[in-house]
């Protein structure tokens, strides 16, 4: 009997640099995300298929095993939290940062002095929280999901805590980034389940991962 195998993917950057790590497995997926409709969609092997599915919700996937393996986030594995994963893997692909960032002309330097508070609004709550907290500075968190740059223009909140790549959009919107709380790239995560289980079918998708994302970094 033939093992199936299933990789969770996001659409978009993730999915964009995962394929030349797949064609370098000898795999090519047969349907394009963002053009198809389908959630499932197959690939070259007949015995692995891509399920797309929110960036936020692969670890998910992973850990219920409803996905053997997929490919997440740094900023999404903290958020999540990582149980019942496994990450062997940082693929360093869909590079970028987590930064502070503010208004232009907003004092941040006085701001986060010990003991004071802010309001920081963020989608990375976990991130944001382990952040302040190191320094000493009491947060209310304000739980967001886009359109962050809005949140300081229009007294929402003090800072926002936000992925960053080139930072045009906060030049875009008049805001300045302020700093750096660590770099994010891309990981390779296993069901631990699956990498039992079905270790003979995965590893060698895994190395060849693990291969090509050497080679192209």
């Amino acid at each position: 009997m033939t093992t199936q195998l299933t990789l969770a993917l996001s659409k978009g950057r993730i999915f964009d640099d995962t394929l030349p790590l797949l064609n370098a497995a000898g795999i090519e997926v047969l349907e394009n995300p963002e053009t198809s409709r389908k959630l499932i969609l197959p690939t070259s092997n007949p015995h692995l298929r891509v399920i797309i599915v929110r960036a936020s919700d692969v670890p998910t996937y992973v850990q219920y095993g409803a996905a053997d393996f997929g490919v997440a986030g740094k900023d999404v594995l903290i958020e999540h939290g990582g149980d019942g994963l496994y990450q062997p893997i940082d693929l360093r692909i869909a590079a970028c940062r987590m930064s502070v960032a503010v208004a232009q002309g907003f004092d941040y330097a006085s701001a986060v002095r010990q003991g004071a508070r802010l309001r920081v609004a963020t989608k990375y709550v976990e991130i944001a929280r382990r952040h302040f907290a190191s320094k000493g500075v009491h947060v209310d968190l304000i739980k967001l999901y886009g359109s962050m740059e809005l949140a300081p223009l229009i007294g929402l909140s003090d800072v926002i805590v936000d992925l960053v790549s080139t930072g045009n959009t906060l030049r875009a919107n008049n805001l300045v980034e302020v700093e750096e709380i660590m770099d994010i790239s891309s990981r390779l995560i296993v069901n631990q389940a699956a990498l039992k289980l079905k270790r003979e079918a995965l590893q060698p998708i895994l190395t060849a991962f693990e291969s090509a994302s050497l080679n192209i970094n």
